[in-house]
């Protein structure tokens, strides 16, 4: 089974996404892990959701990680069929916040 850095550990203080992951048109399913070692801000918060397209332009979330607002890490499995083409989205908030987190995805 292949694993895949998504997102790669930095300081990230607006929300944002990946851009296009290409080449998971042959998995079937994927354990994705987000890592969050570092938050910063009053009362943060961030979101973090994978999403898969069949056009580019139109997302859908395949997967959803509960609200982060600590430090932790946390896995989700994604079964079914998604599309060749993956990426992670967050959304961070708060004042001032700022979390250090990455992404990654396991899968067959």
């Amino acid at each position: 089974m292949p694993l895949v850095t998504a997102l790669a550990s930095a300081a990230r203080t607006t929300s944002s996404n990946s851009g296009v992951l290409p080449g998971f048109g042959d998995w079937s399913r994927m354990r994705a892990q987000l890592a969050v070692t570092a938050m910063l801000g009053a009362t943060p918060t961030l979101d973090v959701v994978i999403e898969d397209t069949l056009d580019g332009t139109n997302w859908n979330v395949i997967g959803t990680f509960t609200q982060a607002t600590a430090a932790a890490v946390q896995a989700i499995d994604i079964t079914g069929l998604f599309t060749d083409r993956l990426r992670v989205r967050w959304t961070v908030g708060g004042t001032t916040p700022s979390f250090t987190f990455a992404v990654v995805l396991y899968g067959k």
